[in-house]
C-alpha cells in the first residue's frame, strides 16, 4: 500500500530548491522574518523527506543525488546573500563556496582519474553542514529582532571557517590517500 507514495520524499527535496528563490529574495531584501519561515519550511520537509525514505525505504538514486544537492544550494545561496548584503564577509562565502567545489572537483579527478567515486560524508562534513546551518539560523534570528548577542556573528564566522577548513583538509587527505592506494594495486 505504502508504494504508491515513494515519490513524496523527491517532491519534498524539489519543494527545496523551490524555497530557495523566495528565501533568496527575503535576504536579499532584508526580510528576515520570511526568510526565517522559509528557511524553516525548508528545514522542515529536509527532516521529513529523510524520514520518510529511511522508514519505508522509498530511497531513489534522484533522491541520493537531489537531496544533498538541495540541501547545498539553500546554504550556498544563505551564505552568498547574507555576504552580499553585508551581514557575512564576503571572503566567508568564497571559503564556503570554495570547500564544496574543491570537494566535488576532487570527486571527479577521483572518478575519471581512479575509479568509481561513491562520496560518503564525513563525520567532519556532516559537523561542518551542521555548524553552517546553526549559524545562519542563529544569524536570521538574531537579524529578525529577537533578543540575541552581537557576538552570534563573529562566533558563527570563526566556527563556519575553523569546519569549513578542517573539513575540506580532511577530505583532501582522505581521498588522496584513497586515490594513492588504489593506483597501488
Amino acid at each position: 500500500m505504502t508504494i504508491q507514495w515513494w515519490w513524496i520524499p523527491n517532491a519534498l527535496t524539489f519543494l527545496r530548491v523551490i524555497l530557495i528563490a523566495p528565501f533568496a529574495f527575503f535576504l536579499w531584501h532584508e526580510n528576515y522574518w520570511p526568510a526565517l519561515i522559509v528557511f524553516l519550511a525548508a528545514a522542515v520537509s529536509d527532516a521529513f523527506d529523510g524520514y520518510l525514505a529511511r522508514r519505508f525505504n522509498w530511497r531513489s538514486r534522484l533522491g541520493a543525488i537531489a537531496d544533498p544537492l538541495a540541501d547545498k544550494a539553500l546554504l550556498i545561496t544563505a551564505y552568498l546573500m547574507l555576504s552580499l548584503t553585508g551581514v557575512f564577509p564576503v571572503w566567508l562565502f568564497i571559503l564556503v563556496l570554495g570547500r564544496d567545489l574543491l570537494i566535488v572537483i576532487g570527486g571527479l579527478v577521483y572518478h575519471y582519474g581512479v575509479g568509481r567515486f561513491d562520496m560518503q560524508p564525513s563525520v567532519l562534513g556532516k559537523l561542518n553542514t551542521l555548524v553552517q546551518i546553526l549559524v545562519v539560523l542563529a544569524v536570521i534570528v538574531m537579524l529578525s529582532e529577537f533578543p540575541a548577542q552581537g557576538w552570534i556573528r563573529e562566533a558563527g564566522i570563526a566556527l563556519v571557517s575553523a569546519s569549513t577548513v578542517a573539513s575540506g583538509i580532511h577530505y583532501v587527505v582522505v581521498w588522496s590517500i584513497r586515490a594513492w592506494r588504489a593506483k597501488q594495486h
